[in-house]
């Protein structure tokens, strides 16, 4: 075979690797300026806020419940139950006026054998919601802490514990969401600094849900969270901020 053959058979190859060669070069640098295009998009971060409170409202629901053989009996029972629980509110500083009663419940509590009702009524049991609402949370929490003494006496209630709001947690949000702003700012600037960056305009701002705990809990929700135990709490506000790098 003549060297200009061999050239003429290997030309195809020589032009082959050529265009492969330049494609390459054009994808890379088209990925070069991809990940160029992005970094100078911006940066995303997450900034919070916290403060402390106290609740200011409790709503304390106490459930009286008895049983007797006859209908009538056990809702005179239970309403007796109810005199006492009030008797015990009121001693203990709770105005009338924060007591609010449901309506009396009773139904027949039949035999049972095998699984299946003989048709046979047993007994009645009665029932009757007492819910306080007051703003004194102390005097609540006390209340609630020496019920005891009441159960000692023989009546039959249900302390369900009291529970425990911030009225005026609407008034603390827009001081939360600007602090969780400064904040997200601040974390932005570390990060863009720390790159030789500086940090632009926002671009887009996300708040996240409130979170009301009790203090030092790490409970949260995707939807928010309210922890109504304690008095003493935690809110926790969030944003999500993405800013401009330059």
């Amino acid at each position: 075979m003549t060297d200009e053959q061999t050239t003429l058979k290997s030309l195809p190859l020589i032009i082959a690797a050529s265009i492969l060669a330049i494609a390459m070069g054009l994808g890379l640098n088209q990925v070069g300026k991809g990940f160029a295009s992005r970094a100078g998009e911006g940066i995303s971060v997450t900034g919070s806020a916290k403060v402390d409170a106290t609740a200011d409202k409790a709503v304390w629901p106490l459930n009286a419940e008895q049983v007797a053989p006859t209908l009538s009996a056990a809702v005179a029972k239970v309403n007796s139950a109810v005199e006492s629980v009030t008797k015990y509110l009121t001693d203990g500083g709770i105005p009338s006026s924060a007591i609010e009663y449901a309506s009396v419940s009773a139904y027949p509590q039949e035999e049972y054998v095998n699984g299946n009702s003989t048709g046979r009524v047993l007994n009645y049991r009665a029932s009757r919601t007492i819910t306080v609402r007051t703003s004194d949370v102390e005097l609540v929490q006390k209340l609630s802490q020496g019920i005891g003494t009441l159960l000692a006496t023989g009546v039959s209630v249900s302390n369900y514990g009291p529970q425990y709001y911030v009225s005026k947690l609407s008034d603390l949000r827009p001081e939360l969401l600007k602090q969780a702003m400064e904040d997200a700012k601040v974390r932005a600037e570390a990060i863009v600094e720390a790159t030789g960056g500086k940090v632009g305009p926002v671009m887009s701002v996300r708040s996240g849900p409130f979170q009301v705990t009790s203090p030092d809990s790490t409970d949260v929700s995707a939807g928010g969270y309210y922890d109504t135990s304690t008095i003493k709490k935690t809110i926790t506000s969030t944003v999500t901020v993405m800013f401009k790098v330059k």
